[in-house]
Formats: C-alpha cells, sequence, structure tokens
C-alpha cells in the first residue's frame, strides 16, 4: 500500500459519499419518501456512522480491485467498462433482488438501476484517470 493507493482511495470515497447523496439523498428522495419504507432523517443520523463505514470499504476495495486488473489500454475505456463491471456485480442485482422482497415500485428500482450505474462508471473513469498510464 503506497501513498497513491491511499490518495486514491481517499478520492473514491469522497465520490462514493457524493455520488450517493446526490442520488439516494437528491434525486430519488421524494421516491423513497413515497414508500414509506425509509426511515426519518433524524433516525438516519444515528447510523451515519455505519454509512460512513460502508463507503470507506466500497472505495478501498473499489480502488484494489481495479488495481489488480488494470491493463495497458486506454484509460477511459478501461475505467468507463470496468465500473459497468461493478455496476453487474453489485447495483443491479442488489436492486433487483431488493424489488423481490420489498415492496418498492419498479420506476423506482430502474431509477437506482440507472443512476448507480452512471455513478459507478463515472467513478470507474476518474479511478482510471489517476493511474492512467500505469499497468498492474
Amino acid at each position: 500500500m503506497n501513498a497513491k493507493f491511499l490518495i486514491s482511495w481517499l478520492v473514491m470515497f469522497v465520490l462514493f459519499m457524493a455520488v450517493g447523496f446526490a442520488v439516494h439523498g437528491g434525486l430519488l428522495k421524494a421516491d423513497y419518501e413515497a414508500t414509506g419504507l425509509m426511515r426519518s432523517e433524524a433516525e438516519q443520523q444515528q447510523f451515519f456512522m455505519w454509512m460512513i463505514l460502508a463507503h470507506v470499504f466500497l472505495a478501498g476495495a473499489f480502488t484494489w480491485i481495479y488495481l489488480r486488473g488494470m491493463e495497458a489500454r486506454a484509460w477511459l475505456g478501461q475505467g468507463l467498462r470496468f465500473g459497468l463491471a461493478v455496476a453487474f456485480l453489485t447495483a443491479i442485482p442488489y436492486y433487483l433482488i431488493y424489488y423481490c422482497v420489498q415492496p418498492l415500485p419498479g420506476l423506482l428500482v430502474a431509477k437506482q438501476i440507472v443512476f448507480d450505474t452512471i455513478g459507478l462508471m463515472i467513478m470507474g473513469a476518474v479511478l482510471a484517470f489517476l493511474y492512467r498510464g500505469k499497468t498492474a
């Protein structure tokens, strides 16, 4: 683990938090409130430390996995593909599973999938930019 890895992890943490807030705390807030399934904002604040910890894990794993599979290819395409692969591994199946077990509207699930996939692809591109010109 070197300084560049730690800086990249921090950058990814900030992006995961920012994208999560923009998507789930902004774009989808009204959709979530309409379901009646979410905790109140006051209750959410009591659990916020767990949210931070989850995003620390996400950012570290995202960075680490990318570094294990980097290839000598164009950084932008590689980053976008990586973000899409992570979406296929995480966001897409998880939201589909939640749809099966929670009474969520199909349109909300579609928005979650689309917005989080776009966010992951952007984060993949940023991470690839940070490591452009390098290979694993």
